[in-house]
């Protein structure tokens, strides 16, 4: 991913989190303070991610020392160009195959307490309903993955198959970042909007449709997808 223009590569797993959060907001006058702290990024990526974004066009800076912001005035261009840079295939995913028709809300259960989010068409059906599928997808960031997979699949039978498989565990290519916005929906973990669009849009089968049906949907709910 390379959205840089001699600089920061503001597509890049970290410096996603300024693009989360001004998308968030969209009205809001930046400084760069709000873009580190916990959870945040350096001083020095924050600034290097606001200078490639205004000379991409997709913020306006006002400079008033010590009153200095940023905007964001271009906000469909911005998400236009990451579309464009990232694919789902980014990701590691392992898969496994299980018969049980009750396995989502098993997996639900075992991970209640651990770090995951359910993505692509299983996170975006607990919003829209309209895909029907049985294959789930879920984002997993354990401590010590080798060790966990191994639990994971002892604990719910998964099976290890030559070719095929209903279940997709993915190891985060945006390791910190991919859980920015990650709710609860029916009680199920689930990524954000954005992330659930950005996973659907180059994914095949039928993930640019439900992404923009996803899109079209909160819209009728009054919601941007881009709110957190």
């Amino acid at each position: 991913m390379n959205g840089n223009t001699n600089g920061t590569n503001i597509f890049a797993d970290k410096a996603t989190i300024i693009l989360r959060k001004m998308l968030s907001n969209p009205e809001k006058k930046w400084v760069t303070r709000d873009f580190t702290g916990d959870n945040g990024v350096s001083l020095g990526m924050a600034q290097g991610a606001l200078e490639t974004m205004e000379k991409k066009g997709y913020i306006e800076r006002v400079k008033r020392d010590p009153d200095s912001y940023a905007l964001l005035t271009n906000k469909d261009e911005l998400v236009k160009d990451w579309l464009a840079e990232y694919k789902f295939e980014l990701n590691e995913t392992e898969v496994y195959y299980s018969p049980d028709k009750n396995i989502l809300s098993k997996i639900k259960d075992y991970l209640k307490d651990k770090p995951y989010a359910l993505t692509l068409h299983s996170g975006a059906n607990l919003i829209t309903s309209f895909v029907v599928t049985d294959q789930v997808y879920l984002y997993l960031k354990p401590d010590n993955w080798e060790k966990e997979i191994l639990d994971l699949r002892q604990q719910l039978d998964l099976k290890e198959l030559v070719r095929g498989g209903n279940i997709h565990i993915i190891r985060p290519a945006y390791k910190n970042s991919v859980f920015c916005g990650a709710r609860t929906i029916k009680g199920y973990k689930v990524v954000s909007d954005l992330q659930l669009y950005l996973d659907l849009f180059n994914f095949k089968p039928r993930g640019r449709e439900h992404a923009e049906y996803l899109k079209k949907y909160l819209e009728e709910k009054g919601k941007s997808l881009y709110e957190s």
